[in-house]
């Protein structure tokens, strides 16, 4: 992509240019993990048991366990590499949890939808190919770097149909096969299952607008909550049966919310509350839609 500044009236096209270091890429990403992906940093170069190091590990706000790894090279393989490091990562849970206590993480971990993350460049079509048919989702984010100290990440695949049977095969002790899910999946549908006809219309809006907003737009249903997001969430929406909860990916002090429909979760702290951002919003009448979701499209201005 393009990308342009503007001073005044006069527009300077930026030039993408290489890193200095291939090196300094991945050291970018885990001194900015969080800002970047939201993403807690736990470990660089994490050692396996088996000899494989996982560049980056972490955890999300949502307590998602995160395989980081980056494509510094045309060939490098980052996809199947991550997906190995996620079947040695869920045989050792234990390991894993230990690091977060030794980091003081305070936050529930789910073993139900770990993430797998690459990160680079540029991928081939066999990367995306492999991504796409893979019964488990990997997410590929592209990134580059431009004149003037700017960084520019997005995400590279979204696969629109998800395939149901998330198995894959190991051999077990007595040599009979087996499938391991490595990663739980939910619908929409799982979430208004039993809801009341009027919040169902209700979410149904405003679920167009936000997907009407940009076509790059990830929709994605969690455990608790469903995601909407590009390079990283910028809102999350918990369905109730009389009402949505609303969160926004937006720092305290940051938000412009005029009519003081928000709650800023930093005033006292909220701890352990689901979904992103410092700000929860309430959605419970169709007159309150709109203004609600000029919230909610701050807070994708800022996270695009």
């Amino acid at each position: 992509m393009a990308l342009f500044k503007i001073n005044n009236s006069v527009v300077k096209k930026l030039v993408a240019r290489d890193l200095d270091l291939e090196r300094n890429l991945q050291e970018l990403f885990e001194a900015n993990l969080e800002e970047i992906l939201n993403i807690v940093f736990l470990a660089h170069e994490y050692s396996t048991s088996f000899g494989g190091r996982i560049d980056t590990l972490g955890i999300d706000k949502n307590g998602s366990p995160c395989i980081i790894e980056y494509k510094k090279n045309q060939n490098d393989n980052v996809i199947n590499q991550g997906l190995s490091y996620l079947r040695w990562l869920l045989d050792h849970k234990a390991d894993f949890e230990i690091l977060c206590q030794n980091k003081k993480i305070g936050i529930e971990i789910d073993w139900d939808s770990p993430r797998v993350i690459c990160i680079a460049e540029s991928y081939n079509k066999f990367d995306l190919d492999t991504a796409d048919i893979l019964p488990i989702n990997v997410e590929l984010l592209r990134y580059r770097i431009y004149d003037e100290n700017i960084l520019y990440v997005e995400p590279e695949n979204y696969q629109k149909v998800r395939i149901s049977t998330s198995g894959i095969v190991k051999k077990s002790k007595q040599g009979k096969e087996k499938a391991e899910r490595l990663q739980k999946t939910y619908s929409i549908d799982d979430h208004l299952a039993g809801i009341d006809k009027q919040t169902v219309d209700l979410f149904q809006t405003l679920r167009e607008k936000i997907l009407s907003l940009d076509e790059n737009i990830i929709e994605e249903a969690k455990a608790k909550y469903i995601a909407y997001k590009t390079s990283t969430n910028f809102t999350d929406i918990v369905v109730k049966q009389y009402g949505l909860k609303i969160f926004l990916n937006v720092k305290s002090g940051q938000l412009n919310d005029p009519q003081s429909l928000a709650r800023d979760l930093t005033k006292p702290k909220m701890i352990g509350h689901w979904g992103n951002g410092d700000y929860e919003v309430k959605l419970e009448k169709e007159s309150e839609l709109e203004a609600v979701f000029a919230l909610i499209k701050q807070s994708y201005d800022l996270n695009k």
